[in-house]
């Protein structure tokens, strides 16, 4: 008797030190999954200011210019559902392990090529890595913090660090170009890989999911194969026109794949993505209106970022710097947007938001050679910013509104996948409009007015891509009308 207690009482102080030790090290993990996620996020948009140096320094075309961030966003968006199925199947920290150090060499890559198709490559590979660290990473943090309020607060950590990157990552990169080498914004990620592959096997142990399954690798394929061929057969149309047979190829095998996929997903007895789920009136309409937002608002970055450089003349320092407002002005948004919707309701705050976007982008459209920061560019970033803050918060929501927590997972995964395509082709379709535009009149205005002429149409286009989104909006079924589950 004496012996079985002592043994029942010892393996209760080993676990119970167990349990200790394994709290202890949840902040420290948290801590690194975030300094990933701040990486992935930033290098979203972190190329953004640089394009101007990459474009001279590598000898891209201006349409050209635009896969460097598209390649990034294809591989992300197109691959993020495969991976995320993956992690549950194989081990949510071995994915996400293996992506951080795809992440990495990508990264040694990017900040090593020395011709264009090198650096398309690279940015393509580190879209995979990402998409395979996103999904994991969030799975990850699930199962350390299984408590509602602790869980609740960790993916508000996450989320505030997101949305750093996100906002930071124009500052950086000034920085990293106007003061080094633009090599050096990929070339910075290499610590923290290396960091993450060496602290986090010691902090998070591997988890998968109970229930064998198996892979969707043709949806996957098909899947992305179309948006690439999409995206591609825009471009090819954006440089050579619309009479250029050689882009008509791609956008019909991109609806040919599209059709593929379809059935394929359909048939498939684990699909990659149910169409049952896909079908949901609410969630169909808030990932079109995000589509519709996402495509809008990269592609304006991109734009102003490149217009700031190239027309009024900053540098890549001064153009970071120049952002600066707009991190404050998204950080205001996310703050009223809770508010907004708990006020108004999730549609009229929706529409409010996509309405305010489109006037900042209009004022931003009538920025010119001429006019002041203070007086020309900074107005219409603030108000843009602003909008884009109100919908972020709020846009999610919509999108995930009747999940359980059987496809929580899956509806994340296809809101950042649109989030994501709908960068990619907004970045595609809307610098095609400013290079045509810009190549019409550069002749007969000169380059400068031609390139602002350029602008000022592709984000004409833009604010109203937005007023299609708030049509869509208010499209969404009402409170009461609202899916509870599935």
């Amino acid at each position: 008797m004496t012996s079985g207690s002592t043994t029942t009482t010892t393996t209760t102080t080993t676990s119970g030190a167990d349990a200790a030790s394994a709290s202890a090290r949840r902040g420290p993990a948290l801590v690194v999954l975030c300094f990933v996620q701040f990486m992935l996020v930033l290098d979203d948009n972190v190329v953004s200011v640089a394009l101007p140096s990459i474009r001279d320094d590598l000898g891209f075309g201006a349409a050209g210019l635009s896969w460097v961030v598209n390649a990034y966003f294809l591989a992300f968006g197109g691959l993020l559902l495969l991976f995320g199925r993956m992690a549950d199947l194989l081990g949510r920290r071995s994915v996400f392990l293996a992506g951080v150090a795809l992440f990495g060499a990508a990264s040694l890559l990017c900040g090593l090529a020395q011709e264009p198709w090198q650096l398309v490559t690279g940015r393509f590979v580190q879209g995979a890595g990402a998409a395979m660290c996103a999904p994991a990473a969030l799975a990850m943090i699930a199962l350390l913090f299984p408590g509602p309020g602790e869980r609740a607060r960790a993916f508000g950590v996450w989320g505030g660090i997101a949305g750093l990157g996100g906002t930071t990552g124009l500052v950086i990169s000034g920085a990293l170009t106007g003061l080094a080498s633009w090599r050096w914004i990929f070339l910075i990620n290499l610590p923290v890989a290396l960091v993450t592959l060496v602290l986090l096997p010691r902090l998070v142990p591997e988890s998968r999911a109970g229930r064998a399954g198996r892979l969707d690798v043709p949806g996957a394929v098909l899947g992305t194969g179309a948006l690439v061929s999409l995206v591609y057969g825009l471009l090819r149309t954006g440089e050579s026109g619309r009479r250029d047979i050689g882009g008509l190829g791609p956008l019909v095998l991109a609806v040919v794949l599209a059709a593929v996929f379809v059935v394929v997903e359909a048939r498939t007895a684990e699909p990659l993505v149910p169409l049952a789920f896909l079908a949901n009136r609410f969630r169909a309409v808030a990932n079109g209106a995000t589509l519709l937002f996402s495509a809008a608002m990269y592609a304006m970055a991109f734009l102003l970022m490149v217009h700031l450089q190239t027309v009024l003349g900053y540098r890549p320092l001064t153009a970071g710097v120049a952002y600066l407002p707009y991190c404050a002005g998204i950080l205001a948004g996310m703050w009223l947007s809770s508010r907004a919707v708990a006020g108004l309701g999730t549609r009229p705050a929706l529409v409010l938001s996509f309405l305010i976007s489109a006037a900042g982008i209009l004022l931003l459209s009538g920025v010119t050679p001429d006019v002041g920061y203070a007086s020309g560019v900074l107005p219409g970033m603030l108000l843009t910013s602003l909008g884009c803050g109100l919908t972020l918060p709020a846009l999610t929501v919509a999108a995930l509104t009747g999940t359980t927590e059987e496809n929580a997972g899956l509806g994340s995964a296809v809101l950042s996948s649109v989030q994501q395509v709908g960068g990619a082709v907004g970045v595609a379709v809307l610098v095609a409009v400013a290079a045509r535009r810009t190549d019409a009149l550069a002749a007969r205005e000169g380059p400068l007015p031609a390139a602002t002429e350029g602008f000022s149409l592709a984000l004409t286009v833009t604010a109203a891509l937005l007023v299609l989104g708030a049509v869509l909006v208010a499209a969404l079924p009402g409170e009461r009308d609202r899916p509870r589950t599935g």
